[in-house]
């Protein structure tokens, strides 16, 4: 069992820590260590803003997503090369132009990003969105959860590049914390 120590400033600070017995010191006593199970108080993955919202779906409004999908998962194949061991059934790949054109490529591409729709739509539980796509990943498919992020990066460069002026860095920082929360829950399932 993996104990904690805790500085409670109050009680109610005491169950915090989903399935795990936690030892917890009160401040206000006289130090003596108690343990608690139980459920956090908020089991939402992460607090967006109504800025964050409505940035994110802004976005995705604005995506022409057989564009941006093709090329954020072209430029992820050719950019990291080690990638591409996953696509091995998508023909040719020998090269930028090969992968850029590449029918398959595009359409796998525009996949991801309506599967990000999914996100969109639920991003309070993007967690439990992302659940069987996480087993899909990790048990099937045997994908390395690193590559979600250098996905992700990818198509932050494309979306960048497709918003122009409008994709400041408060903009940026809402998607890019959009993403990591994507591939956070698809990567759940390796943890």
């Amino acid at each position: 069992m993996t104990q904690y120590t805790l500085q409670a400033h109050r009680p109610s600070n005491r169950c915090l820590w989903e399935g795990r017995r936690v030892a917890l010191k009160v401040a206000s006593g006289a130090g003596d260590l108690q343990t608690c199970t139980g459920k956090p108080r908020d089991s939402k993955m992460v607090e967006w803003t109504d800025f964050e919202r409505a940035t994110i779906v802004d976005i995705f409004s604005k995506m022409q997503y057989e564009v941006v999908g093709p090329a954020a998962l072209a430029r992820c194949l050719v950019v990291y090369p080690w990638t591409q061991r996953y696509f091995g059934n998508f023909g040719n790949l020998y090269n930028a132009a090969a992968i850029s054109g590449n029918p398959m490529v595009a359409k796998h591409g525009t996949t991801i990003l309506h599967g990000l729709d999914r996100a969109v739509k639920n991003m309070d539980d993007i967690k439990a969105t992302y659940a069987e796509l996480s087993v899909l990943h990790s048990e099937k498919l045997h994908v390395d959860p690193d590559n979600f992020k250098l996905l992700s990066d990818c198509l932050t460069i494309v979306v960048a590049a497709q918003l122009g002026k409008d994709f400041t860095g408060e903009v940026q920082a809402a998607f890019q914390k959009f993403l990591a929360v994507v591939v956070s829950a698809l990567g759940r399932q390796y943890h």
